[in-house]
């Protein structure tokens, strides 16, 4: 069998079931502790060996990339202030996996967040993410 090296995250929905929190902000954002859930979907396809990842995005969606690119001003002010423990977080998640996007214009649902992105699978098998579900379920034991 071959190995599975690319994974697709859909992340083109409108949020709906999630309202309002998601009105101003893409449920894929929403954080869960200290980091959004994309993330955590993110690490768990490189942890399965997935070595590319292409994320279909659409309106109102830009968080995403802008999660996952550099931004120079705010490493600039750590580095200055000399916060490298919350620096070193931030390129984290720059440098986890080699992310490309690709704009689904509307919402048509999950089927066609796939058929978007079919240039970037080509033949090869395919690991799809859907941020509502987590594969593995945490037990976070907090002492009071």
């Amino acid at each position: 069998m071959k190995k599975v090296r690319k994974a697709i995250i859909p992340a083109a929905g409108l949020g709906t079931r999630f309202l309002p929190a998601t009105k101003a902000m893409p449920k894929e954002m929403l954080p869960i502790v200290d980091k959004p859930t994309i993330q955590y979907i993110v690490e768990e396809a490189i942890a399965s060996g997935i070595e590319d990842i292409i994320i279909v995005t659409g309106k109102g969606k830009r968080a995403i990339e802008d999660h996952f690119d550099f931004a120079h001003e705010l490493e600039q002010n750590l580095l200055e202030k000399g916060k490298l423990d919350i620096l070193e977080k931030v390129r984290y998640s720059t440098n986890l996996a080699d992310i490309h996007y690709i704009r689904q214009k509307e919402p048509k649902g999950l089927g066609h967040a796939v058929w978007c992105a079919r240039n970037f699978i080509g033949d090869e098998h395919l690991q799809c993410c859907l941020v509502m579900i987590l594969f593995r379920v945490r037990l976070l034991v907090f002492a009071s």
